[in-house]
C-alpha cells in the first residue's frame, strides 16, 4: 500500500526587515550599504578619484555610493535600446549626471548664477529641471566634482543624498509662505528635516529610496498622492491649520496610491514625525528583493491602521489626533503664469520646454531678476521657474523680457502639461528616445490645435520607471521595444490613458495590445486629440472626454 507523505509548507524566507530578520545582509547592495558609512566616499573623490581619474574608482564606489554624492554615471551616447539591460560596465560612460538639491524647491538668484556658471564651465552647458523640484547636469567629469561641490557649498547647495537609499529631497509647496491660497506655512518643517534630521547617520541605510513632500498650499502642488511620506494641509475643526499624514504612495512598475493615515500633525510635529516613518521604513522596510524595497510594498502588507498604531507606540510614544482628509483636487495644480501674493506683489511662472535650459539662461534669468530688485526664484515638481515678489508696475516688462528668452508665462496646453523624462540621451535604463520626440509633439500639435482649451498632460518615460510620472497623464506613453509590420525590433511606446490624482485618482487604462512605434507617435496623438475636439460635448475636458471614449477613438 503506498502512502502520500504530506508536504511541508516551504519556509517563506526573510524579506530583511531588520527589527523581524535581523540585519544579516541578504544581496550585495545591502552588503555595500554596511561597510561604512556610505558618505565617506566623498573623501575618496577628493583626494584619490579626482587627481586619479575615472579608471581609479572601484565598481562599489562608483555605484552604489556615488548615489549618495547625488551621481551616476550616464549613458554612453549612440547606444540604442537593443543595449539597455546589459552590464553596467558597457553602458556607462566616463562622464556623470549629477543633481543638485534644492528642498523645497527654493532658489536665489545667487545660488541660481552659481549653477549656471557650473553648467556652463564643467557641465557642457546642461541644465534640467527635475519634476522633484531639483537641478540635473550632465557631462560632469570626476576631475572637476571637487570645484564644483565648493562652489555650491559656498552658496549654500550640495548634491548629498541626491540619490541613492536615502532620503531624498523634500518637496515643498514653491510659493509657501506668500501664496494668497495657502492653509500654512511649512518651510520651518522643511528647513528643520534638512538641517537636523536628513544627514543623519541612522537615515543612511534606508531600503530603497524614500520620497517625502510638505505642502501647506490648498492648490496640493506636490504631488502627495505618489510619495513615499506627505503632509498635506488641511484645517482641523478644533486644532486649526495642520497636516493630514499620507504613507505609501509610489509608481514605476507597481503603481501605488499613498493612503491617509486619517493622523493630523501640527507644524511643530511634522520633523518629528517624520522621522519616526523613516525609522519604520529603516526597521521594517524589505531589504531582500530591491524591487520590493519601497515603502509602499510594507504599507501594502501592514495597511494604514496597523502603520499608524507602529508609527505612535513604537516610534512616537503618544497618539496623533484623528483629522480630516484635504479636499480632492483634481487639476489647475500647477503655476504657471501672474499669480497674486498676499503682501500684494505677484510672482511670475513661466515653463521652459521639458523643463530644460542652458547655464547661459540660468544665469541670464539671474541677472534679469536682479536687475528688478528680485532675488527668490522657485523650482517646481512640474518642471516650471518662478519668480517671486513682483511689484505690480513692473509685471508686464519683467513678462515680455522673459518671453524674449523663451521662457513664456503662456504656454500652450501642450507645452503646459508635457513632461519627458531624460530617456536614451543619458539613461542607462531606457528603452527609447524621449525628449527629441516630446518636442516635436509639442510643435506639431501647437501647429495643429492653436486655440485649444483644456488641459492636457502627456508624460514620455523611456523605461517603465516612470520618471515622468506616466500612469498618472491623461496621455502617457511607456517606452519599450516593440514589433514593427516587417518584424524588425524598432522603438515604441505602450500607452496609458485617462491617469490623474484628486478627484478620481487612478492610473490610467491600456488599451489590449496597443503598442505604438516612435515614429508613429506624432500621428496617433494628433488623431486623438483631433477625435477629442470632433466629439466632445461642450465644455468638456480632455480627461472627462477620455474616460467615456470609445476604444477605435483613442487607438
Amino acid at each position: 500500500m503506498t502512502t502520500v507523505t504530506e508536504r511541508k509548507p516551504r519556509a517563506k524566507k526573510p524579506e530583511g526587515q531588520w527589527k523581524i530578520d535581523g540585519n544579516t545582509p541578504l544581496n550585495h547592495d545591502e552588503e555595500v550599504k554596511q561597510v561604512e558609512p556610505v558618505l565617506q566616499v566623498k573623501q575618496r573623490v577628493i583626494d584619490t578619484y579626482s587627481k586619479e581619474g575615472f579608471d581609479s574608482i572601484p565598481a562599489d564606489d562608483l555605484a552604489p555610493r556615488f548615489k549618495w554624492l547625488g551621481m551616476y554615471t550616464q549613458r554612453k551616447q549612440n547606444l540604442g535600446g537593443e543595449h539597455t539591460g546589459k552590464d553596467n560596465s558597457e553602458l556607462q560612460d566616463k562622464f556623470f549626471m549629477m543633481r543638485i538639491r534644492f528642498d523645497g524647491g527654493r532658489c536665489t538668484t545667487e545660488q541660481a548664477r552659481a549653477v549656471g556658471e557650473i553648467s556652463r564651465d564643467w557641465a557642457r552647458s546642461t541644465i534640467d529641471l527635475t519634476d522633484r523640484q531639483n537641478i540635473q547636469l550632465h557631462w560632469v567629469e570626476i576631475e572637476n566634482v571637487p570645484a564644483i561641490w565648493e562652489k555650491l557649498e559656498s552658496v549654500g547647495l550640495n548634491t548629498w543624498d541626491g540619490c541613492g537609499d536615502v532620503p531624498r529631497v523634500i518637496l515643498g509647496s514653491p510659493v509657501a509662505g506668500i501664496a494668497k491660497d495657502e492653509i500654512i506655512d511649512a518651510t520651518p518643517a522643511i528647513e528643520e528635516i534638512t538641517n537636523d534630521y536628513v544627514l543623519r547617520d541612522e537615515n543612511q541605510n534606508l531600503p530603497r529610496k524614500f520620497k517625502s513632500s510638505i505642502s501647506g498650499n490648498a492648490r496640493q502642488d506636490v504631488t502627495h498622492e505618489i510619495q513615499d511620506l506627505a503632509f498635506q494641509a488641511v484645517e482641523h475643526p478644533e486644532l486649526g491649520p495642520g497636516f493630514q499624514v499620507f504613507v505609501g504612495g509610489g509608481l514605476s512598475t507597481n503603481p501605488m496610491l499613498a493612503q491617509s493615515l486619517g493622523a493630523f500633525a501640527t507644524l511643530e510635529q511634522v520633523p518629528e514625525v517624520w522621522n519616526a516613518v523613516v525609522g519604520i521604513f529603516r526597521d521594517y522596510g524589505f531589504r531582500r528583493l530591491r524591487n520590493r524595497a519601497r515603502l509602499k510594498f510594507l504599507v501594502a502588507q501592514w495597511g494604514a491602521e496597523k502603520f499608524r498604531q507602529v508609527l505612535e507606540d513604537e516610534y512616537l510614544g503618544y497618539k496623533l489626533p484623528d483629522g480630516p482628509n484635504p479636499p480632492e483636487n483634481p487639476i489647475s495644480r500647477d503655476h504657471i503664469g501672474l499669480h497674486e501674493q498676499k503682501d500684494g506683489n505677484f510672482y511670475l511662472g513661466v515653463k521652459p520646454t521639458l523643463g530644460h535650459l542652458s547655464g547661459e539662461q540660468l544665469i541670464a534669468v539671474a541677472d534679469l531678476a536682479e536687475s528688478y530688485g528680485l532675488t527668490r526664484l522657485r523650482f517646481t515638481p512640474f518642471k516650471e521657474l518662478l519668480l517671486l515678489d513682483i511689484p505690480k508696475d513692473k509685471v508686464d516688462s519683467l513678462t515680455a523680457d522673459l518671453d524674449s528668452m523663451g521662457l513664456y508665462s503662456k504656454p500652450s496646453e501642450f507645452r503646459r502639461g508635457l513632461l519627458s523624462c531624460t530617456g536614451l540621451e543619458y539613461c542607462k535604463l531606457a528603452h527609447v528616445t524621449t525628449k527629441s520626440r516630446a518636442i516635436e509633439l509639442a510643435d506639431e500639435l501647437e501647429e495643429r490645435f492653436t486655440d485649444l482649451d483644456s488641459p492636457i498632460t502627456i508624460a514620455l518615460n523611456g523605461c517603465p520607471n516612470a520618471c515622468a510620472r506616466t500612469q498618472i497623464a491623461d496621455i502617457g506613453l511607456k517606452g519599450q521595444t516593440v514589433t514593427d509590420e516587417e518584424g524588425n525590433r524598432v522603438e515604441g511606446f505602450q500607452v496609458h490613458l485617462g491617469g490623474t490624482l484628486g478627484d478620481g485618482a487612478n492610473f490610467g487604462r491600456k488599451i489590449r495590445g496597443h503598442k505604438v512605434l516612435s515614429s508613429e507617435l506624432t500621428d496617433y496623438v494628433t488623431r486623438v486629440v483631433q477625435n477629442y475636439v470632433d466629439k466632445r460635448d461642450e465644455g468638456e475636458l480632455f480627461r472627462d472626454w477620455l474616460i467615456r471614449a470609445e476604444e477605435e477613438d483613442i487607438k
